[in-house]
Parts: C-alpha cells; sequence; structure tokens
C-alpha cells in the first residue's frame, strides 16, 4: 500500500535542480546533510545544490548528493558597501544561472525569503514563521514544535515531508566527507606520536559556548582513569583562546600529569578533525559540532549534556551514550549558564565516575570489581 501525499506535493519528476539553505553553524548544517540524501534518493535525477556561510562549507563539501556548492562569507560586510553589494550580485547571479525548481529553506531566516522571491523557483519549502512576506515567498510552510521533543534532524526532514517526500531510514545519517588529504595528514600525525595502529581515545572538551564544557580537573580525572586502563587520550579544540585554555588547563591538571596525551588543539582543519574522529575507538566531548561529527563518521560516542537538550541535539544514529545531570529538574534549561551567569551547574557538578563508566560501556570494559561474564 503506497504512503498517500499531501494534495499540494511537488511532482519530483518535474524537478531537475534544487537548491538546499542552511546558514547557521556548523553543528547545524551537519545535521541538514540528511535533508541532502534524502532529496536526492527521492529525486535521482535532480541536481541538488547547498547554500551555507563559507566557515561551515567543510560540513557539506564532498557530500555525494551536492552538485554545486555555493556560499556566503559572513566577512562580506566589511568590505565596505561597494564590494559587498558585488559579492552578494555575484552570488544572485549565479544562483540564477541553475535556475532551480525548488527551494528547501531549513531555518526561519529572513535572507532566505527574500532569496527565494529573487530566485523565482516554482516551488518553495520553509518552516512557518509570521510576516506577509514570508508566507509569500514559500508555496509550502511546514509547522515547527514550540518546545521541540524530536530530534533536529527529523525536524529538517519535516521539509521535504510537506512536500511529499517520506525519507528512507538509511537515508537519515549524518554525511561528512574527509576527503584524501585530510585522512593522510591525520595518518602522519598519529603515526609521529606512536598511534598509527593503536587504539585511542578522542576527548574534545570545549564548545564554543564554554557554559555547555565540563570542568578542566574533571577532564583531567577522565584522562587519567582512561590512561590508566591503557589508552591514550588524543585532546582537540578548536584555535579559539578559551578552548585553548581549557585544554591546557586539563594538561597542566596533576591529575593528567602521568597520563599519555596527545596535544592537537588549536592544529587541525573540520575535515582533520572528521578523520581524526573516524580512527579513534571512543570520542567524548559536550554537545557541539565535533560531537556531531562523531556520529557523522560512526565513532562511539559519549556526550555531555548540561543546559541544552539532548533530545533535540544528541548523538544521531550512533553508538553513545549521554550523561547528564540526575539532580537538575531545571534542565534543558536553555540558558547560557545558571542564570545566564556563564557556568552550568548542572555540568560543573556531573561526576567524573558516571562518566567514566559511560565510556566502559561502550569500550566493552567491565566495571571495576564486576566478574566477568556476569549481569550487566
Amino acid at each position: 500500500m503506497s504512503t498517500p501525499l499531501p494534495q499540494d506535493a511537488v511532482p519530483l519528476a518535474e524537478v531537475k535542480r534544487a537548491l538546499v539553505i542552511k546558514l547557521r553553524h556548523h553543528g547545524d548544517v551537519l545535521l541538514a546533510t540528511p535533508v541532502l540524501s534524502a532529496l536526492k534518493e527521492a529525486a535521482p535525477h535532480c541536481e541538488v545544490d547547498a547554500l551555507v556561510y563559507a566557515d561551515t562549507a567543510a560540513m557539506v563539501d564532498g557530500h555525494p548528493a551536492v552538485a554545486c556548492l555555493h556560499t556566503i562569507d559572513r566577512q562580506w560586510k566589511g568590505l565596505g558597501p561597494i564590494a559587498h553589494a558585488r559579492a552578494e550580485w555575484q552570488l544572485l547571479s549565479r544562483l540564477r544561472a541553475r535556475r532551480f525548481d525548488l527551494v528547501v529553506h531549513l531555518t526561519d531566516h529572513p535572507r532566505g525569503a527574500w532569496l527565494t522571491r529573487l530566485l523565482a523557483a516554482r516551488w518553495a519549502v520553509a518552516p512557518k514563521r509570521s510576516g506577509k512576506l514570508w508566507g509569500r515567498s514559500f508555496t509550502h510552510l511546514y509547522p515547527r514544535a514550540a518546545h521541540p521533543t524530536r530530534h533536529t534532524v527529523e525536524s529538517h526532514l519535516d521539509a521535504l515531508r510537506r512536500i511529499g517526500i517520506q525519507p528512507a531510514d538509511a537515508a537519515r545519517k549524518l554525511v561528512i566527507v574527509p576527503g584524501a588529504a585530510a585522512e593522510q595528514r591525520v595518518r602522519e600525525l598519529l603515526a609521529r606520536h606512536g598511534l598509527a595502529s593503536a587504539p585511542f581515545v578522542h576527548l574534545h572538551p570545549a564548545s564554543r559556548w564554554m557554559f555547555k564544557c565540563w570542568p578542566a580537573e574533571r577532564n583531567a580525572q577522565l584522562c587519567a582513569a582512561l590512561a590508566a586502563g591503557g589508552l591514550p587520550i588524543v585532546l582537540t579544540a578548536a584555535p579559539a583562546p578559551a578552548e585553548l585554555q581549557l585544554v591546557a588547563a586539563i594538561r597542566q591538571h596533576p591529575a593528567a600529569s602521568s597520563s599519555r596525551i596527545v596535544d592537537l588543539a588549536g592544529t587541525l582543519s573540520l575535515k582533520e578533525l572528521a578523520a581524526l574522529t573516524a580512527q579513534a575507538r571512543l570520542f567524548v566531548g559536550v554537545d557541539s559540532a565535533p560531537m556531531h561529527i562523531a556520529a557523522a563518521v560512526g565513532t562511539p560516542t559519549v556526550a555531555l549534556f548540561g543546559p541544552s537538550n539532548e533530545i533535540e541535539w544528541g548523538p544521531w544514529k550512533v553508538r553513545h551514550r549521554v550523561v547528564a545531570s540526575e539532580n537538575h529538574s531545571c534542565r534543558p534549561c536553555g540558558l547560557d549558564g545558571c542564570g545566564g551567569g556563564k557556568i552550568s551547574e548542572c555540568l560543573t557538578t556531573l561526576p567524573v565516575a558516571r562518566v567514566l563508566e559511560a565510556c566502559r560501556q561502550l569500550l566493552g570494559e567491565p566495571a571495576p570489581g564486576a566478574c566477568a561474564g556476569g549481569a550487566p
């Protein structure tokens, strides 16, 4: 029995080119990659393009479903009005030349509305929001829950469901392609540190939002416990000063002094980070883009969550454990720290023992004192 379609379903046979727009941060863009896969699977004849910010392009570059990748550089605004206008016009001209039949806009960013109108696609879908200009810019609108109880990936895929596409489960996976150059550099780095064929744990303790991070001393204690079990730790972070300071504090903490730690913080591109994570036996981190990258490359993931919602943002379609406070009924609050104070108590009080136990479960190690072959 075939699945009934909405009365205004888009006739995919008539869609020759489609544009998917996702103008957000790195993790948000990666969580939109299943839309590209599902759209291409539903319409194999269709050329699927993507439009993202230039600094997030690595999340989509190389995706097998993408015909052309278009980017907006957030630095254009600093070029001055004339150069900025020229860059915007050149982008619009390139997009118009593609003659899109369908636009899929995955946020309520107003830029998507006027851009869709300028492209004059026959069909266009976006999330519902108020405003006459918004409503008149799209042929199809899909509802979003006020209090999300579904994963962000599924919310993105609602855009396709609205126009008559029911995504297959296999197409809902995250996709990131590290590329041969990134994979080669990571192989060389691991070999240089004696990890060419050795198992290791990849720890990425930082986030661009520091209120999502676990304290340095607890990260150091986790490193010590894992290293005591024979697993080296590879530490990474973005080159941002706050993230590098967190990694330095972990390295300098007495608990980590005797641990075998390879510090690659601030030295890897996003593609190289993906290539590194793909080689790890386990990834440990907080709610951040690297956590989603770990899910995309299929590495078992331990994710620490505080004020953000793991139902909406947790590791997607990968073996994982989410560790969150059991003593704070206020989470997930979505605030930037308790009272907006940039420190999240639900994270700072999260015990090392619980995170270590989650790691051991995914590594297949028995807890201390457990009998071999005993009940889990």
